[in-house]
């Protein structure tokens, strides 16, 4: 496998699940330094909340982008490859662990972002409650032109994630995004499913957060990628990161053109670093010519380093 094709992906918010990251833990010495950067920079221990956490307190979202990223990030160090690829990109929170693994800022940088957003996102959801729900098989500009004609100065509600052809999610305030599912519904989607989230991600209900996550950006050095990181925000190479993050939190994660951008850069196979196979999923309903490998097992790890040396 040519280091020339591979883009290496990390998963967002969702793919959480007890036990994350412990088999890379047990099998790799790199993997295993992670947890304690992690545990340094944070104050939190990284183990404990990976492996002994319980599954609805993990879900919590200032525990679950922590977990995502402290997992994902072990991941991509045990497969200790000097082959970065030619593109990265994270989903979401996911984002925060390309960048570190890219050396856009360290692992300890990342790892206090993420618990800041975490935080910031938890409470933002509890100042004003919103919520998001996952559309169906319906096209992009028909959930674009719903949305639009539900929202109004006083309710909100938008398209979150760009996920894949007839996978997107919106997000708002709640009776918005209800009012939006049910239109959604009678326009042909397949199904409007509602989402187990706590707040409206993505969406300008996250301004305020958004605005507090930039001043916490700007106290972090930044330096260029390597390889390309492609933006949630504009699905291309980001370069003023500081910028992009901030806008991530209130901005749709613009997925499916991510991943068609990479491969226009010349990525065959996308290697998913973290919890699950969501990515994975959602490569195929892109483009299913491009290969996906789910890299969370130390079987898989090896695996995958074997092709890279042949």
């Amino acid at each position: 496998m040519s280091e020339s094709r591979i883009a290496f992906v990390f998963p967002g918010q969702g793919s959480q699940k007890p036990g994350m990251g412990r088999e890379v833990h047990d099998h790799y010495e790199s993997a295993a330094q992670v947890f304690d950067e992690v545990t340094a920079a944070t104050g939190v221990d990284a183990r404990k909340l990976c492996f002994e956490t319980e599954e609805e307190t993990l879900r919590q979202t200032q525990n679950a982008q922590l977990a995502l990223f402290t997992a994902s990030v072990a991941t991509f160090r045990a497969i200790e490859s000097k082959a970065k690829g030619v593109a990265m990109a994270g989903h979401s929170v996911g984002e925060y662990a390309a960048l570190a693994c890219a050396g856009v800022f360290s692992v300890a940088d990342g790892a206090r972002l993420v618990q800041k957003r975490g935080d910031l996102m938890a409470r933002a959801g509890t100042l004003r409650p919103g919520t998001m729900a996952a559309v169906l098989g319906l096209d992009d500009p028909k959930i674009e032109e719903i949305c639009s004609a539900v929202s109004s100065q006083d309710k909100v509600v938008v398209v979150a994630n760009y996920n894949s052809p007839g996978q997107i999610v919106i997000s708002g305030d709640i009776d918005a995004v209800a009012e939006a599912s049910k239109l959604l519904q009678e326009a042909g989607a397949k199904r409007c499913i509602p989402l187990n989230v706590s707040g409206a991600f993505h969406s300008p209900l996250m301004h305020d957060a958004a605005k507090s996550m930039g001043e916490a950006l700007s106290q972090v050095q930044f330096a260029e990628s390597n390889p390309a990181v492609i933006s949630n925000v504009t699905a291309e190479p980001g370069t003023n990161w500081q910028e992009l993050l901030e806008r991530q939190l209130e901005s749709p994660v613009r997925w499916t053109e991510s991943v068609r951008k990479m491969i226009e850069l010349g990525a065959e196979t996308f290697v998913e670093c973290g919890p699950g196979d969501v990515l994975t999923g959602l490569l195929r309903r892109i483009d299913s010519s491009a290969k996906g490998i789910s890299a969370e097992s130390a079987e898989s790890i090896r695996t995958l380093q074997e092709e890279l040396k042949a």
